[in-house]
């Protein structure tokens, strides 16, 4: 039996997260059907990263276990005439069959974009989130300082969240603030802001609840030197809200 790991981007306005639920279409189920009508038998599609519904992938990283043959450049190509536009295979590669997508890894990185002009652009609000209001970046960076490091991001942790182990390490936490974003053959102009964190893992909407926070500082409604106590009550309630997940890309699995 063969082990298969795949690479994949997708759009994920239409999907309800990555992993397979009763309501409505996800990446993991529809992956795993187009599967099963290439190979003839079901298997099992094991995500690195289950993105919620909304959530927008570069560079998830999946795998599965298959009896069937056929070459991984024959599977990519199958699977990418069989899914729908929205959701492509990048690279399919055979692995050791020790290779796990989620517990192999050792650092993923999320970025997350903010629109923050009163009258955006009508192709934004798939990718980004629309505050409509000026962020201060040095007290949105003063912030972020503070939860670089092996932390309890208990306060940060989205209800329904499976981890028994709230620790994590983030490796680096980035605001940049842009005046246009590269589009097609153009760029879209504006005022827009990328908070980039890269960490050994995530907890349940970890990245969400941290840009929702950090969005909130850039207002003034949270002075950045609350973060520290914020991190340290391991209390959801003192931390901001959780950013909407349209601005979310899952960008880069490292290995």
């Amino acid at each position: 039996m063969e082990k298969i790991k795949l690479l994949l981007e997708y759009d994920g306005t239409a999907y309800q997260g990555w992993q397979i639920q009763k309501r409505g279409p996800t990446i993991q189920g529809i992956i795993e059907d187009r599967i099963l009508k290439i190979t003839g038998k079901q298997s099992r599609v094991i995500g690195a990263s289950r993105t919620d519904a909304g959530v927008h992938a570069l560079g998830q990283v999946a795998a599965f276990r298959t009896e069937s043959r056929l070459d991984p450049g024959v599977i990519k190509r199958a699977l990418n005439a069989m899914l729908p536009q929205d959701i492509r295979v990048l690279e399919a590669s055979e692995v050791d069959d020790s290779f796990h997508p989620r517990n192999s890894a050792v650092r993923k990185s999320y970025f997350y974009i903010i629109s923050t002009q009163r009258e955006p652009s009508a192709f934004l609000y798939r990718y980004a989130w629309v505050v409509q209001q000026h962020l201060e970046l040095k007290s949105m960076t003063e912030a972020a300082q503070v939860l670089i490091g092996t932390h309890d991001f208990s306060s940060f942790r989205g209800s329904g969240s499976s981890s028994k182990n709230p620790v994590r390490e983030i490796f680096s936490l980035t605001i940049e603030r842009f005046e246009e974003i590269d589009f097609m053959t153009t760029s879209i102009k504006g005022e827009f802001v990328k908070i980039r964190i890269e960490a050994n893992g995530f907890l349940r909407h970890m990245a969400r609840n941290i840009a929702g926070t950090l969005a909130e500082i850039g207002k003034g409604e949270i002075p950045a030197s609350s973060v520290k106590e914020i991190l340290e009550s391991c209390d959801r309630r003192l931390a901001g809200p959780t950013a909407p997940p349209n601005g979310l890309f899952l960008e880069r699995i490292v290995y």
